[in-house]
């Protein structure tokens, strides 16, 4: 039996909402699934992404197979890392101490350079709503005097 770790779809039209499950290969994307491991909101910014990170490693090394989407929030959330770091430990490259140590610097590392990108994105925004286009300065025209057409007439009348 191919076990897939998927998304399955609930909210209502254009809103949508994941669950991130395992299960099996041939039942319909939102049927029957084997557990439920997380949640994925992406109409929020940033995306919320809610992930039992045990399970999933638990599920990866049993052999499910992740779809794309499912690839890149495992990716995201460090599993894909996690698991990379225990087969070295289990082909013997460095203990488990050692990989564990790694992973938290990484995920320290990656929690802060999402917090930068968040508060980046929110500075933005307010940037945007806080904008007030310039005041174009009308260029002020002072008045001149016009030539008074009956005063040169005048003048030329009483010199005859």
């Amino acid at each position: 039996m191919a076990v897939k770790m998927r998304l399955q779809r609930h909210g209502s039209k254009k809103r949508p909402f994941y669950f991130i499950v395992v299960a099996d290969a041939r039942a319909p994307r939102d049927g029957k699934f084997i557990q439920k491991i997380g949640t994925y909101n992406p109409l929020t910014v940033p995306a919320t992404i809610q992930l039992d990170r045990q399970k999933a490693l638990d599920w990866l090394h049993k052999g499910a197979q992740p779809t794309d989407t499912v690839r890149r929030i495992l990716s995201f959330k460090g599993v894909l890392f996690l698991k990379h770091l225990l087969r070295g430990v289990k082909l013997g490259l460095f203990d488990d101490a050692t990989a564990m140590t790694k992973f938290q610097s990484w995920h320290e590392e990656h929690e802060a350079n999402v917090k930068r990108r968040n508060e980046s994105h929110r500075s933005q925004q307010r940037q945007r709503r806080a904008y007030v286009p310039p005041v174009r300065k009308v260029e002020e025209v002072t008045a001149q005097p016009e030539p008074d057409s009956a005063t040169p007439a005048a003048e030329e009348n009483t010199e005859a």
